[in-house]
């Protein structure tokens, strides 16, 4: 086999620019690597510098004199002309050529190029971020990415909580680059392992494709009623399993209207298994707020119609490969992965364990609901049934 040896070289800016782009078109550090001829290890420690966020690239001031500009006036001083004759030319004030010309060397010592690199330089003025010039605000950001938290959350949640006080409300950009760029000195890196990814850069999300058995007299979600499209009756559910070793899992479920989330213990995937435990499930809520499910193409599912007879719940199936037709599942199974992370035995957790947790992703606000928790958007709905 024939070994390619790389020699080492430093990255040039052009290198640079297309590592970041490829890294932000969801490339993998192994694929940039090769398309620029370089070592993976090389193209992780830049990426690690920033955490894996995407540089802001810096631009001129509109109203900043351009190289062209200071060439003109490195002419005009050239050939005798005044300040105020070069200004005219310009369209600049007066005094702005002047300073100018005052902090590059004067009349006889000024130079266009070494003019126009000292403004780049002294242009350069790193703001402190703001959770480091507010303690108690990053006390607070700090406290509710330990309680795991997204940092889109904890924005939404101060907007709401300190509505009349700017200094304490904070994007959720900001924390994220506070934690993924440990050079700001802020948040501390262990508060990483709070987010739901555990990454250590930052990157895009790649789509992944999911395949599926055939269901025996499966409903095609096309034939789901209107009112569980627009999410404007509660009732109906969205539903999976979340998978770990040892052929462990866990049922989910979701409430469209509210985003509910309940979590039922299976011993295993076996139809009976999984159809039993939702049963159960459903015995516990009024009948109101249990009115469909929409599953994904699992075989776990294939004994639906005994579900139907027991509960009078509609079951509606996915399109195959179309996960995302139950989106806010998808989107709650991800955030069950900080709790119950992937390759993990998932039948060490009790009834009470998948209790406690659920009831912790129900009391935490959601953007979609307007920073409301979907527990007090259900305790409403429940209350109205009575």
């Amino acid at each position: 086999m024939t070994t390619i040896t790389i020699a080492r070289r430093s990255f040039t800016a052009a290198d640079t620019r297309e590592l970041w782009q490829r890294w932000r078109e969801g490339d993998s550090i192994a694929e940039i690597a090769r398309a620029l001829g370089r070592r993976p290890p090389s193209v992780r420690y830049i990426l690690s510098c920033l955490g894996g966020i995407f540089p802001v690239q810096r631009t001129r001031a509109k109203n900043a004199l351009t190289f062209s500009e200071r060439e003109e006036i490195s002419r005009g001083l050239g050939a005798g002309e005044s300040m105020r004759s070069i200004a005219t030319q310009l369209g600049r004030p007066p005094s702005t050529i002047s300073r100018e010309i005052g902090r590059n060397g004067g009349r006889y010592d000024y130079r266009a190029t070494r003019a126009d690199e000292a403004a780049w330089h002294l242009a350069r003025r790193p703001k402190r971020c703001k959770l480091a010039m507010n303690k108690r605000l990053c006390y607070q950001v700090a406290n509710k990415l330990a309680l795991r938290w997204s940092p889109q959350q904890i924005a939404g949640w101060l907007k709401i909580t300190y509505s009349d006080k700017l200094e304490m409300r904070v994007s959720h950009e900001t924390i994220y680059r506070s934690l993924y760029i440990q050079a700001r000195g802020v948040l501390k890196k262990e508060l990483m392992l709070h987010l739901r990814t555990r990454r250590k850069l930052r990157r895009v999300k790649k789509a992944k494709n999911e395949q599926r058995g055939q269901i025996p007299n499966a409903v095609s979600i096309s034939e789901r009623p209107s009112e569980v499209e627009d999410r404007a009756v509660p009732g109906h559910w969205e539903g999976d399993l979340i998978i770990g070793c040892n052929n462990s899992c866990i049922a989910t479920l979701v409430e469209r209207h509210t985003r509910y989330v309940m979590l039922a213990k299976v011993r295993d995937r076996t139809t009976n298994e999984v159809v039993s435990a939702l049963i159960k499930q459903a015995h516990q809520l009024p009948k109101q707020l249990y009115l469909s499910l929409t599953w994904d193409r699992g075989s776990e599912l294939k004994s639906h119609q005994k579900f139907t007879l027991a509960t009078d719940v509609d079951v509606y199936f996915c399109d195959p490969s179309s996960p995302w037709q139950r989106g806010s599942n998808e989107n709650t199974n991800g955030l069950l992965r900080q709790y119950f992370p992937k390759k993990t035995d998932l039948s060490v957790h009790s009834q009470r364990e998948l209790d406690r947790v659920a009831r912790e992703l129900n009391e935490r606000p959601r953007k979609t609901l307007d920073y409301e928790t979907p527990a007090a958007r259900f305790n409403m709905c429940v209350a109205s049934t009575n």
